[in-house]
């Protein structure tokens, strides 16, 4: 008879992201919790994958990625952020960007490094640490107070935990949950840290084209000491509307991104090649990525607007296609608890902001938030906020 396998993960279940889908199923909610778009990607960009197959573009690519996907992200970030990777050494398509993320912090994290976390944090990072042999030290943004309703970055705070077991500071901006860019003066007290503890920084960049007001994402990539201790990630899925191609990418200094491809060459080896070929061909198009910030825009706005007719309180969002709002006007308990009955009694899933927290029953971590993703149609966004406009005060109580 088998014994029982001891787990590496033993506190870990399914993500607050399939829990909340597989509920919002169930109870046919509408469900704006879980980060995927319910419309399709550009024509022109499925056009250009079908061709790729039928061009014979449909056995294994090179582990590192197809050269002219490569060419492309090189043009790309040189073009965004001023900085020069060299497509043969420094880039590789990795399967999304959660596969990225794996492979860097199994490369570059050992037992007995610590790597630190900006809470509130994405559920992937700290089982990754964990299954690296490192530890998460998990530093909390300062949370929204009543004169300036938005999370903030506390630098002093994060300098404060690093120890000489530090090994990497993880980053993701724009930041999902809160939505919060990284400013200038971000990456000058970044350049500050860095030029007195040279920690390497992993930067997941998902919604990089998703920012704002006018706004520039602002990568550490554009600042050269920066650049040269960082692991730049990003993904073409939430990029294109694609999250079910999973094709994503890394750029990093030569000698970091050897370390990476040895365990990317043995987690899947190669990424899927038509969807490579397709990609690079959509990236030569003038409008692939010019229009994606004022696209998503429009949709914050609409959402803004109906919540403004509900009893929600929504915060500022300077990117990414989530948004957050203030549940405080439905009385007082966890985060989690209030999601739940929202998803069954009003019909809406949400994700609680409780759920990227290291203990997400600590009242620290709770702050009466919940995620909402905007990355949905027009007519999915009004029914959720007709079923929303319908809340009334005390329905946590």
């Amino acid at each position: 008879m088998l014994k029982t396998i001891p787990s590496k993960l033993p506190d870990v279940g399914s993500t607050i992201f399939s829990e909340m889908s597989t509920l919002a199923l169930e109870c046919q909610a509408i469900n704006l919790g879980q980060g995927f778009p319910d419309y399709p990607p550009s024509e022109v960009l499925i056009q250009a994958v079908s061709n790729a197959m039928l061009q014979g573009h449909n056995q294994y690519a090179p582990m590192a990625g197809l050269p002219a996907l490569r060419e492309a992200i090189a043009s790309k970030v040189q073009t965004q952020h001023g900085r020069s990777y060299s497509v043969n050494s420094e880039i590789t398509v990795t399967s999304g960007a959660s596969e990225a993320l794996m492979s860097s912090l199994l490369a570059l994290a050992h037992p007995g490094d610590e790597v630190l976390l900006i809470d509130p944090a994405y559920d992937l990072y700290e089982p990754s640490i964990r299954l690296a042999g490192a530890r998460a030290v998990r530093v909390p943004m300062r949370p929204p107070q009543e004169n300036d309703p938005a999370f903030c970055i506390d630098w002093n705070r994060i300098e404060a935990a690093l120890t000489d077991k530090t090994r990497m500071l993880v980053l993701n901006f724009p930041h999902n949950p809160t939505g919060l860019t990284l400013k200038s003066e971000d990456l000058d007290a970044l350049e500050t840290l860095i030029s007195k503890h040279p920690i390497l920084l992993l930067s997941d960049e998902a919604y990089e084209h998703i920012v704002f007001d006018g706004q520039t994402h602002l990568s550490p990539v554009s600042r050269p000491l920066l650049a040269e201790h960082t692991v730049l990630i990003s993904s073409f899925g939430k990029t294109f509307h694609t999250t079910g191609w999973k094709v994503g990418y890394c750029c990093a200094p030569a000698a970091v991104m050897t370390e990476i491809r040895k365990v990317h060459q043995f987690t899947v080896f190669s990424v899927s090649t038509p969807m490579q070929a397709g990609i690079a061909q959509y990236l030569r198009t003038a409008d692939a990525l010019s229009g994606l910030s004022g696209f998503y825009q429009k949709k914050r706005d609409r959402l803004l607007a109906g919540l403004k007719e509900t009893v929600l309180r929504p915060l500022r969002a300077e990117g990414t296609f989530f948004l957050l709002v203030d549940t405080a006007a439905l009385g007082d308990g966890l985060e989690k608890d209030l999601a739940l009955r929202l998803t069954r009694d009003v019909g809406v899933a949400s994700i609680p902001v409780s759920a990227f927290y290291g203990d997400p029953n600590h009242p620290e971590a709770n702050h009466q938030l919940l995620r909402l993703c905007f990355a949905k149609l027009d007519t999915t966004l009004d029914q959720a906020l007709e079923r929303l406009q319908g809340l009334e005060n005390g329905l946590a109580g």
